[in-house]
């Protein structure tokens, strides 16, 4: 479950770090990237333990991107609609639920 909080609250740093900027047309290049680098930071603070107790805890790398990949999505979908304020259509979670699948195939124990 920790490293399901840490991917989850390293997740929103990154969507921040590199989405954000993109609300501020108006500021410079170089403070874009130094306030993006400034917040993924945390990203980093968050993301490497989160991917130690992971696989301490028998997580295997695929399966720790996999769940990257994920929270990722939804912490994106969130961000996309509440503090960007773009529309959200059906076609998304028809690309949602197929990413979900692919979580599931991952973890899946059946024969090969």
């Amino acid at each position: 479950m920790r490293t399901i909080i840490l991917l989850f609250a390293s997740n929103v740093f990154m969507t921040f770090a590199w989405y954000y900027h993109l609300k501020h047309q108006g500021w410079p290049l170089w403070k874009a990237i130094l306030v993006s680098w400034g917040i993924a930071l945390f990203e980093y603070i968050l993301m490497v333990p989160a991917n130690r107790f992971g696989k301490t805890d028998g997580f295997t790398l695929f399966q720790l991107k996999m769940i990257q990949e994920a929270i990722t999505l939804i912490v994106f979908c969130a961000f996309a609609v509440w503090i960007m304020k773009e529309p959200f259509h059906w076609r998304y979670l028809a690309s949602f639920a197929m990413l979900i699948g692919a979580v599931y195939f991952m973890f899946s124990k059946g024969a090969v």
